[in-house]
């Protein structure tokens, strides 16, 4: 089978880190938010309820905090080689993410990517408020950020790849042609129809045909 379309999570795939981890850090709760992500991740916890949760405790947050954490976000392996494998053949590649826009576009994935969905953080006088503006990026979200982007390039969803780590990228992985897991919490894994654990550069031979 040829899959001619990319979308990939954001935090713990196309990134090593959660960047709710990292903002819960610079606010000084970071072990009360940690503790919320590992809980949702594995399925233990509603994804939107626990979301607003941890959201409401970056309140005060200066937006310049993601100017300093691009300096420290890490790209997972192989990241960067898919994303230029993709450019060079005209691949299409996504990410759809439960985080924040604002680390998207901190990271310059605006310029990398061909589609981007994420929750965008509510800010005032350059803090955030510990809010959410708009619709929550949830697992039914993602599954139809898949559908969205498959359905602007007019590639049917059959010779799409979906990316993910946790419970909330399972609807997602379950509408693509090819569902795989990375570095996966036992949920999705379990859901996956492949799973990868090493660099993510190992998609590249199921694109090579394109």
């Amino acid at each position: 089978m040829t899959y001619r379309l990319v979308l990939l999570d954001l935090d713990s795939t196309l990134i090593q880190d959660e960047v709710i981890d990292l903002l819960a850090r610079e606010a000084g709760r970071d072990s009360e938010v940690r503790e919320i992500t590992e809980r949702a991740m594995a399925g233990e916890m509603d994804f939107v309820a626990a979301l607003q949760k941890r959201v409401s405790y970056l309140s005060g947050l200066s937006v310049k905090v993601f100017e300093k954490l691009a300096e420290e976000i890490r790209f997972s392996d192989g990241a960067l080689e898919l994303i230029e494998f993709c450019r060079l053949k005209a691949i299409p590649i996504g990410a759809v993410s439960g985080g924040f826009m604002q680390a998207v576009s901190a990271l310059g994935l605006p310029t990398k990517l061909d589609f981007i969905r994420a929750n965008q953080l509510e800010e005032k006088d350059g803090f955030l408020t510990g809010k959410l503006v708009g619709r929550i990026i949830d697992a039914a979200a993602k599954a139809e950020a898949l559908i969205d982007f498959a359905a602007l390039t007019e590639i049917p969803l059959a010779e799409t790849i979906a990316i993910g780590d946790g419970a909330n990228d399972i609807e997602m992985i379950r509408a693509a042609g090819l569902g795989i897991a990375y570095k996966a919490k036992p949920a999705l894994r379990d859901a996956a129809d492949k799973e990868i654990s090493h660099s993510l550069t190992e998609l590249i031979p199921l694109l090579r045909n394109f």
